[in-house]
């Protein structure tokens, strides 16, 4: 299997963390794997953290809740407030974790067609560098972790 992250781009400046990956998919079913939360299950968490949703309405003004489940079986919940969903095109999302300072703002994924399938674009915003700089570590492992398994789910 091929690493389907293409590019990892840390931005001080704009507080800006952007993930780019592709994959050899459509754009439609490539927007599928975010839209049902089964599907978002086997990816969002990396192999040693997985994800369960308990809630995904994936739409603008949406919620979804999910906790990581740790090798321990200790939880950390977290959930997405969805301020816009476009669908096929892209979703914005608040992180939903309001009393940790350093989780990230925002994000922003945006879905096109390549010539090859199609890309995603990951931009998570933080609130400051220092946020970044103690979280993005962890994050880009998991992102590293999280996308081959996308990667599996859509060649399957």
């Amino acid at each position: 299997m091929t690493m389907p992250i293409t590019s990892v781009t840390k931005d001080p400046e704009k507080l800006h963390l952007t993930v780019v990956a592709d994959f050899s998919v459509s754009q439609k079913r490539l927007w599928a794997a975010w839209e049902d939360p089964r599907q978002l299950e086997r990816f969002w968490g990396p192999p040693f953290a997985p994800a369960t949703f308990t809630h995904h309405d994936f739409r603008t003004g949406g919620r979804a809740e999910y906790f990581l489940t740790g090798p321990n079986g200790e939880k950390w919940p977290n959930s997405w407030k969805f301020t816009e969903v476009n669908p096929i095109g892209f979703f914005e999302a608040e992180d939903g974790d309001d009393n940790d300072e350093d989780m990230p703002t925002s994000m922003t994924f945006t879905f096109e067609t390549t010539s090859t399938g199609s890309r995603m674009i990951h931009v998570t915003r933080f609130s400051s560098v220092e946020a970044m700089e103690k979280t993005i570590p962890g994050m880009e492992e998991g992102f590293r972790a999280a996308m081959p398994q996308l990667d599996a789910l859509l060649e399957a």
